[in-house]
């Protein structure tokens, strides 16, 4: 399965990789910026398939300080929505509580976040964190806005418009690869909306 969806990946990535051609020296998200890698979001269950395999094939050493920092941030997570149980949907415990955990974290650093600065799955990184650094249009005129966090610093930054996107598309190969992991890891692809943070899904499909 994620050989089939880290070709949408890609996309993005190219998609991205056209905006600082477009705008050379202007877009500063880039490989070890680390701005937007603060407390928890939420990633889908074809960002799951992904990561899990990510985060197993990494170093023994680092793979267990990988799962440690999911275990500290989970344990800091369950102290504000004690009742969470595995495997840690966000639709289990709403979207309130989960924005109370997201708030109360805020500034907690991404598991995966290396002391260095980088990702240690930067090639296997979830879809949300490809969106950052440039605002989108979708086909239909949707518009997603930038979220990069530190966008103010930088005025020719901030102004640039949102970059067209076929979305629609995207958005349908997405839904297969969220079918099929579905029906891998929860046993049923019609439950493929579901959704968790980075920590919670290390905890629930990493382990030790």
């Amino acid at each position: 399965m994620p050989r089939t969806y880290l070709p949408l990946l890609h996309q993005l990535d190219d998609w991205q990789s056209a905006a600082r051609r477009a705008h050379p020296g202007v877009i500063p998200c880039r490989r070890g910026c680390h701005a937007c890698c603060h407390g928890p979001f939420d990633i889908s269950v074809a960002d799951v398939a992904v990561l899990v395999e990510a985060v197993t094939r990494l170093p023994d050493p680092t793979r267990r300080a990988v799962v440690a920092r999911a275990n500290e941030q989970m344990a800091a997570m369950l102290r504000i929505v004690p009742d969470w149980r595995p495997p840690f949907a966000i639709e289990a415990i709403g979207e309130r509580r989960f924005d109370q955990v997201s708030d109360s974290l805020e500034t907690a650093p991404c598991p995966l976040l290396a002391s260095s600065g980088g990702c240690l799955v930067y090639e296997e990184r979830p879809m949300v964190c490809r969106l950052m650094g440039i605002g989108m249009v979708a086909e239909d005129g949707a518009v997603i806005e930038n979220g990069c966090p530190i966008q103010d610093r930088f005025p020719d930054y901030a102004a640039l418009p949102p970059r067209p996107f076929r979305l629609g598309r995207w958005e349908a190969g997405e839904e297969r690869a969220k079918r099929a992991a579905a029906a891998r890891f929860l046993g049923d692809e019609d439950e493929s909306s579901y959704e968790t943070p980075i920590a919670a899904a290390i905890v629930a499909w990493v382990g030790g």
